[in-house]
């Protein structure tokens, strides 16, 4: 098995498939086996800042709220600053907000205005990308603070729900990185 092989038979090996969550129908990819293993969540953080890294960011956005798990220990290991982008009202000071769609209604995200800035290489970071709104409204974001966007890094893409196509117009050119896809 080659090194990249062995990474994601272990990092797969630690989610856990929970059925019927949040409602029926839903097959639920539970992180929380992996975050709690140290071998697998260093493997991880050590996969996601070689893209930071590779890609040249000089700052991860981390989305609400297991982007946050993710994205600030990557940040530590790749050097760079880490943001977090948060749901709408949960920031103070000003800030920079953007509305997007779900499949039943809308939601909004915000960051705080000062932290993004021209000549900033932002990577987003995220544990999955599955219809790919956030991510979207969050490259949205990154451009109008006039950074610009290096890529999206996320530990799994559920590919059966379409984020990629969705994303990738918005990405207009940068790198989208799953670790998995499923």
């Amino acid at each position: 098995m080659t090194d990249t092989t062995d990474i994601k038979h272990l990092l797969l090996s630690r989610i856990r498939d929970v059925p019927d969550h949040p409602e029926p129908g839903v097959m639920f990819k539970d992180i929380t086996p992996l975050l709690s293993d140290p071998a697998a969540f260093t493997a991880l953080t050590d996969a996601l800042a070689d893209l930071v890294v590779r890609h040249g960011a000089t700052k991860i956005v981390g989305l609400e709220a297991r982007g946050f798990i993710l994205g600030a220990p990557v940040a530590v290991r790749a050097g760079v600053g880490f943001i977090p982008v948060r749901k709408a009202g949960k920031l103070p000071g000003a800030t920079l907000r953007q509305a997007y769609d779900l499949e039943y209604g809308s939601a909004e995200i915000e960051v705080h205005a000062e932290d993004l800035s021209a000549g900033d290489r932002v990577m987003v970071v995220d544990d999955v990308l599955a219809t790919g709104g956030t991510a979207e409204a969050s490259l949205q974001l990154i451009r109008r603070a006039g950074a610009e966007v290096a890529g999206v890094s996320v530990l799994m893409e559920l590919g059966f729900l379409g984020g990629r196509a969705r994303l990738e117009p918005a990405l207009a050119g940068a790198p989208l990185e799953a670790l998995l896809q499923i």
